[in-house]
C-alpha cells in the first residue's frame, strides 16, 4: 500500500525543468556579432552597389538622366522588355497551373521525369539555354533552312527572345504551386465531386481560391526574371539596336560604349522595376501567411 501511494506521489510530482535559456540561447555578443556580420555582408554585396547605381545615374544631373531614358533606343528596349513580359508571363502561368494540377492530382508514368524537366532551367546556364534555340532555329540549325525558305524569323527576332525567356522563367509558377497544392491535399476537390461539381467549376470555386496567393507570388517572380533576363536573350537577340535589345542588353551596349551615365540611368530603371517587384512580393507573402 505504501509503495502504491509513493508511486502515485512520484507520478504526480512536478518534473524539474531545465534552466531557462541554457540550451537554446547564446550569449548576447554572439547574437549581435551574427547580426552585424549579416548587415555588413548585405551592405557590401547589395546595398552599396544599389546606391552606387543611383548615384552614377544622377551624377551629371537630372537633365542627362531624363535624356538617357527618353532616348529612342532606350524607349524601344523598354517597350520590348514589357512586351516580352506581357507575353511570356501569362503563358508560363497557364503552364505552371496545368503542370502543378497534373503533378499533384494524378498518378502517371513519367511523373518524376516531368518534375525534373520543370527544374531543368534552374540547372542549365541561361547562355546554354539560348544556344539550344540557336541550334534548333538558327540559320545552320535543324529547322534553319526550312524557316529561311518560308521567310520565318525566330533567331534575332521577337519570337526567339520570347522562347528563350519562356524557357528561363517557366519553372517559377509551377514550383510555387506544387508544394502548396501537395500540402492542401485533395479532400476539398473530392467533396466537391461528391456534391456534383465537375471540371472547371471545381477549379474556379475550390482549387483557385486556395492557391491564389501562391499563384500571384509565382507570377511576380516570373515577371521579375522575365524583365531582367540577360544571358539567354543575349544569345538569341542579335543585339540589334532599337530592334531586339531589351533593357539589360541596352545597358550593356551603353556601358561598352563608355556612356556610363546613360547606362546607369537605364540600369536604375531596371532597379526601380525590381524594387517594385520586391514590394509586391513582400506584400503578397504577408497576405499568403495571413
Amino acid at each position: 500500500m505504501s509503495q502504491a501511494i509513493t508511486g502515485r506521489v512520484i507520478a504526480h510530482a512536478p518534473v524539474p525543468s531545465a534552466p531557462a535559456n541554457r540550451v537554446t540561447s547564446e550569449a548576447p555578443w554572439v547574437k549581435w556579432t551574427l547580426i552585424g556580420a549579416a548587415f555588413l555582408a548585405l551592405l557590401w554585396v547589395l546595398i552599396l552597389p544599389l546606391i552606387l547605381v543611383l548615384t552614377e545615374a544622377l551624377k551629371q544631373g537630372w537633365s542627362v538622366y531624363i535624356e538617357a531614358l527618353q532616348d529612342p533606343d532606350a524607349m524601344s528596349a523598354l517597350q520590348l522588355t514589357l512586351l516580352v513580359a506581357v507575353i511570356t508571363v501569362p503563358l508560363n502561368t497557364v503552364f505552371g497551373v496545368a503542370a502543378a494540377w497534373l503533378i499533384t492530382k494524378f498518378q502517371f508514368r513519367g511523373k518524376g521525369l516531368l518534375v525534373t524537366l520543370i527544374d531543368l532551367p534552374f540547372a542549365i546556364s541561361p547562355v546554354v539555354g539560348g544556344l539550344m534555340y540557336v541550334l534548333v532555329f538558327g540559320a545552320q540549325g535543324w529547322l534553319g533552312p526550312w524557316l529561311d525558305e518560308h521567310d520565318i524569323k525566330i533567331i534575332f527576332a521577337l519570337p526567339g527572345i520570347i522562347l528563350a525567356t519562356m524557357f528561363i522563367t517557366f519553372p517559377f509558377v509551377a514550383r510555387e504551386l506544387i508544394p502548396m497544392m501537395e500540402d492542401q491535399g485533395q479532400q476539398e476537390e473530392e467533396a466537391a465531386v461528391m456534391l456534383g461539381a465537375h471540371g472547371w467549376r471545381i477549379f474556379w470555386q475550390v482549387t483557385l481560391p486556395n492557391i491564389k496567393w501562391g499563384l500571384l507570388y509565382g507570377i511576380i517572380l516570373c515577371n521579375a526574371r522575365a524583365m531582367g533576363e540577360f544571358g539567354a536573350v543575349s544569345v538569341v537577340s542579335g543585339h540589334i539596336r532599337g530592334g531586339t535589345n531589351t533593357l539589360p542588353l541596352h545597358v550593356e551596349i551603353l556601358y561598352n560604349e563608355y556612356q556610363f551615365s546613360a547606362s546607369f540611368a537605364v540600369a536604375s530603371l531596371l532597379l526601380l522595376l525590381a524594387l517594385a517587384t520586391l514590394v509586391l512580393k513582400s506584400w503578397f507573402g504577408r497576405m499568403r501567411v495571413h
